[in-house]
């Protein structure tokens, strides 16, 4: 049994005013309200802090698998399993490999060289909070990216740290919906 939490999963009645366009506008896209956004809804600004930036990483020049290996470095770096589960539903359904998501959620090197430079680009935004040296940054240009994407790394981290910080605080549980997604690998 998950640990209680004094955040309520708020209804559309329930929730402020402000955070009902977000929490319908997720239960559209989802066919269902996420736990993890009921409780969010407690704070109007976060929950659409939360889902405008989500918006504006999913729109960053990175390929979509390339983000979700930053999303899943992370979030289970910060040990957020419902994030896990979820973002491990978004790799299936965007047909990535099991050997590649079970290497990301046990935090081990990926096979995949290019997404491995955008992994450790990304632990080593994290381990040295934006100082990555030249030669880290070098590797990290060497396989493809760009300026610009390594600023997008940055928004990812941003965005996931926010959700990952808010969704351990409220003590969201993993939904029915996603609870497949939420067994390791393999």
């Amino acid at each position: 049994m998950p640990p209680s939490s004094p955040f309520p999963d708020h209804t559309l009645d329930s929730a402020p005013a402000d955070s009902r366009r977000a929490m319908e506008a997720t239960t559209r896209h989802l066919g269902y309200l996420p736990s993890a956004v009921a409780r969010l809804a407690a704070s109007p600004q976060l929950l659409d802090g939360f889902q405008r930036l989500a918006g504006l990483f999913e729109a960053t020049t990175l390929d979509p698998v390339a983000r979700e290996v930053i999303v899943m470095v992370v979030v289970v770096r910060n040990e957020c399993h419902l994030c896990v589960a979820m973002h491990t539903g978004k790799l299936v359904a965007l047909g990535a490999d099991e050997e590649l998501i079970a290497a990301l959620r046990e935090q081990r090197p990926l096979a995949d060289e290019r997404l491995e430079a955008v992994r450790q680009f990304t632990l080593a935004v994290l381990a040295t909070a934006g100082g990555v040296d030249d030669r880290t940054f070098g590797a990290f240009l060497a396989h493809g990216y760009t300026e610009r994407n390594a600023l997008e790394v940055v928004l990812g981290i941003a965005t996931y740290t926010l959700s990952t910080l808010a969704n351990r605080l409220t003590r969201a549980p993993i939904d029915p919906q996603i609870a497949r997604a939420a067994a390791p690998a393999g």
